[in-house]
Order: structure tokens, then sequence, then C-alpha cells
């Protein structure tokens, strides 16, 4: 065990990354219990009280899950090896931006709260005009924008201060993708920030009567797909990084682990359009050009599934592996850090294969605005994502705090994974099949009129039922084991980075030409949208008042 890399561990850091994490962890148990009501409701088994409404329950659900949990857990895992691999420690005015960037966005989101569960913002995640909520809800998404943008501006600060008194060195791979995970979403943030600061609230506060819609959508899309990346992106780290130093192994490519990465920043953005391929308002030729776009993505998944795989397999055969699987058996199976983030790798094969189903124009028409695409994002973001960042969890935490991961703990982290994965199999594999009979997503429970279709849907949405309490049962534990976690033994536990394999090629320079990859990735966005948007923005179709619908 490397006990260096924990005595540098510096507390101050120690205390931005926890702030974070516990913050993340708060926010999954709240929005799980949304959650589970949501999915009794929608299977018929519960009828809220009167003063609980359906949608605000699936509003608070999917802004705590995907927008909260998420960027807070992101922006800790990303603070925490930056500060492991710059130096050993955060520059003061690093960690000062993570405080004000922490601050800002905890402020944003206990109002975003407050504003939904009073009612006034039933808007969903996607907060689609012309729906309307409180002005301060919107006032609330800037919040969390603007302070996430500020804890970005601490990680590329500490990065450049790096590079600058290491002139000629390549830099670590992690600090190299953490980055670039951040420029994505620097980039991807300017499309929503612009949708709300300067068209949801002057609309919601009445100074201005309408809104235009299409651009409104188009706008949250700019930021939505890459907001799919920056979600992944962290867990790409961990499996890319992390997970061969828990394996025992080395990384197979340092190179083809930054090209990928390069890929992603330049193809995850101009891509917005094949979540509106059933929209008016937008040229086919665009739709068709991001559609393109869009499968060009695929490149680095494929070659990230190539490159973990060759680690393990290279692992094992350097165990003495023989046969085409025999390397399967020298994997620490019964390490929840590697047991819950490679469920997360498996998970993310038929993810992945959802997500071109999904892109693709005619095979959308058919699963479009249906529980399909439910399906799919929990398998994604639910699964692949949360379940690497829960074996992060497992190590990050002790990490942090001294502590040392126990057996027990390990054993329940193994059990909260395998209740993870029995309950989104259910729940996620119900709502693909009920998509694909036609049952809509985004609606409370309903029979309509008894009407043969809907009757038919309604055993899937008791399933759904079902499988989201064996998911709240994997919050619940989830929650019990990190609060386990941060009253574990003392000990040392090391920050697992792994190291480059010795028969991987030397990396590229040019793939640290920040000039040359921001330039490119700001091109590619502008040959996708500059026409589309100026169309938007002249369009003569009046724009749209204000809906309340709840």
């Amino acid at each position: 065990m490397n006990s260096s890399k924990i005595a540098t561990f510096d507390r101050n850091d120690g205390r931005l990354v926890i702030a974070h994490i516990l913050f993340a962890f708060g926010a999954l148990l709240i929005g799980g219990i949304a959650g589970m009501l949501q999915g009794m409701v929608k299977g018929g088994t519960i009828t809220l009280p009167a003063n609980i409404g359906y949608y605000e329950l699936l509003t608070a659900h999917g802004v705590l899950m995907a927008l909260i949990f998420t960027t807070y857990f992101i922006i800790g895992f990303l603070y925490s090896g930056v500060s492991n691999t710059l130096g050993g420690k955060l520059l003061p005015l690093a960690r000062k931006f993570g405080w004000w960037g922490y601050s800002l966005m905890s402020v944003g989101t206990l109002i975003g709260v407050v504003v939904i569960l009073l009612g006034k913002a039933s808007v969903l995640y996607t907060f689609y005009a012309p729906m309307k909520a409180s002005p301060y809800f919107y006032i609330a998404l800037a919040l969390v924008v603007i302070g996430s943008w500020l804890s970005g501006f601490g990680i590329f600060y500490q990065y450049v201060q790096w590079r600058k008194g290491n002139k000629g060195k390549l830099s670590p791979l992690f600090a190299y993708m953490s980055v670039i995970t951040m420029l994505l979403w620097q980039i991807a943030t300017i499309g929503v920030a612009l949708e709300v600061v300067v068209q949801l609230i002057p609309w919601s506060f009445g100074w201005v009567e309408t809104v235009n819609v299409v651009l409104s959508r188009t706008l949250f899309w700019f930021f939505g797909h890459p907001l799919v990346y920056f979600w992944l992106l962290p867990a790409y780290i961990c499996w890319y990084v992390i997970i061969p130093k828990i394996i025992g192994g080395k990384i197979f490519s340092d190179a083809l682990a930054r090209m990928s990465f390069i890929l992603f920043l330049l193809f995850s953005i101009p891509v917005g359009f094949h979540h509106q391929l059933m929209e008016p308002g937008i040229s086919h030729f665009w739709k068709f050009l991001q559609v393109v776009l869009t499968f060009m993505v695929v490149i680095p998944s494929l070659m990230t599934a190539f490159s973990l795989f060759a680690t393990f397999e290279l692992h094992g055969r350097s165990k003495g592996a023989k046969g085409l699987f025999g390397w399967l058996k020298f994997l620490p199976w019964t390490d929840v850090r590697f047991f819950a983030p490679f469920m997360g790798m498996l998970i993310f094969i038929p993810a992945g294969a959802g997500g071109l189903i999904n892109a693709s124009n005619q095979m959308n028409a058919v699963v479009h605005n249906t529980l399909w695409v439910t399906g799919h994002f929990h398998l994604t973001v639910a699964t692949s994502v949360a379940l690497t960042f829960f074996g992060i969890a497992y190590w990050l935490i002790p990490t942090i705090t001294g502590r040392v991961l126990t057996p027990r703990l390990n054993k329940l982290g193994i059990i909260q994974t395998l209740l993870w994965c029995v309950g989104m199999f259910i729940m996620s594999g119900s709502m693909h099949i009920v998509g694909l009979l036609g049952s809509p997503r985004r609606t409370a429970y309903n029979v309509y009129d008894d009407h043969p279709d809907a009757i038919l849907w309604m055993p899937y949405h008791v399933a759904m039922a079902v499988g989201g309490i064996i998911l709240f049962a994997g919050v619940v534990l989830i929650i019990y084991n990190i609060i386990s976690l941060m009253r574990a033994p003392k000990g040392e536990t090391e920050y697992p980075i792994g190291e480059v394999s010795e028969a991987s090629e030397p990396t590229p320079r040019f793939l640290e030409n920040w000039k040359l990859w921001i330039t490119v990735a700001v091109i590619l966005i502008v040959i996708a949208y500059t026409i589309p948007f100026i169309d938007l923005i002249g369009n003569t179709t009046p724009g749209s008042p204000g809906y309340v619908t709840w």
C-alpha cells in the first residue's frame, strides 16, 4: 500500500470533497423517495394525498437525481483526483473556487427543491416551455449552473498552474480527463444558461408575454445531450484509471484513453437535434447532420470497451490465465470497489444499444415519448453511472476520512449492488417493453376509459413499481453504508491511481494541444447550430404564453 499518497491528502481538500459527496447522497435519498412514490402511483398501487402532486414528485425525482446527485458527486470526485495527482494538494485559489461553487450550487438547490415541493414548478426535469414554473425555480437553476462554473474554474486553475511548473511533462491522466469533463460541461451549459436567463426568467416574471418554444427546447438540448456525457466521463475516469489499480493490473494505453476523451469532447455537444427528431420547426438536413455526429460518439465508447477488456485480459494472462475467457476468474468479484463499477460497465452495453435506437430517425419515431426512453436513461445514468459512483464511494470516503472499508461493509456493498441490478432489471425492462407497446412517459396513472391498450400496460406498470421499491431498498442500503463508512475503523486507504503498462505506446504530445481541440469543438458546434439558431430566432411563428397544467 502506498502510504505516501495517503499522508499527502490534505485535510482541507478532504473537507471540500466530503461536503460534495454527502450532499450528493442526500439528494439521492430525497430523489429516491420521490421516485418510489411516483412508481407506485404509476402502477396504480397507491393514491397520493391531495396536497402532493404526481408531477411534483416527478420533477423532484428528475432534478435531484439527474442534476444534483450527479453534479455534486462528479465535482467532489474530480477535485479529489486533481488534488491527488496535481501536487498532492489544492492551491488556495482552486480550493476557494470549489467552496464558492459549492455554496452557490447549494443555495440554488435548496431554493429549487422548496419551490418544487410547494407545487410551483411541476415542469419536470426538462422544464419544457410553454409550461411555466415560478421564476424562482429558474433562478435556482441558474445558481446551480453558475456555481458549477466556479468549481470548474478551480480545476482549470490547478491544472494550468501545474503545467506552468512542470513544463514539458505529460499531465497526469486523471487530471487530463477531469479538465475535458469540465470543459464539456462549461461549453454545454452555455445553452441552458441562455435559455434560463434570457428566455425563461423574463417570461416567468411576466416581463415578456411569450416565449419561442422551439428555440427554448433547442437551447435545452444543446445542453441536455452533453449532460449524458458529463455523467459518463467521470465513470469512464474510474474505469480507465482506478479499476486497473484495484484489480492489480495496468492501464492498457494512456494515448488511447486520452484520444477517447478528446472524441467525446468533439462529438457529444453538436448532437442535440436527435432529441428533437419529432419536433417541427427544424430542417431535416440539420437533424440528419446531428444524427451523423451522434453516431460518431459510438467510436470512443467502443475504444473504451476495447481498452477496459484488454486491461482485464492482460491482467489475467499475467496471472497465468488460459483459454479464451480464463482471465475472468482472476478478477476480484468479491471486491465492491470493482464489482459495482463492472456491473455498470456491463449494463452500459444494452444501454448504449438503446441509445442508437433513440438516435435513429425511423426507430425513434416508434419509441419517442414512450416509457422506452425512460427505461433507456435509467440504464445509462441510473445504472451504469450510479453503480460506478457507488463503487467509487467505497474507497473514496475511507481515503478522505482516514478509515478502511471493512469486510462487513464490503459485503453489504455487494448486496446493495445486486439489489440495484435486480430492481433496475425489473423496472427498466418493464419500461422498455411497455414503451414498445405504446405506453407514454411523463404521465400519471390513467386507464384511458379502460381502453384495451391501457389495460394491457398495467401489469408492466405494476412491475415498474415493484422494481422501484427494490431500488429504494438499494438507496436506503447505500445511505446506511455511506454513514457506516464515515464511522468505520481508522486506518490507511490508498487513493488507487493506476499506472500505464510498460508495453503501451508513448502518448503523442498533440493530445494536450488545448487550443487545437477547443477550436475544433467550437467549429463543429458552429457548423451544427449557427444556421438553425438563425432560422429559429428569425422565425415568424408566434411565441407561446405560459401554461400551468398542474
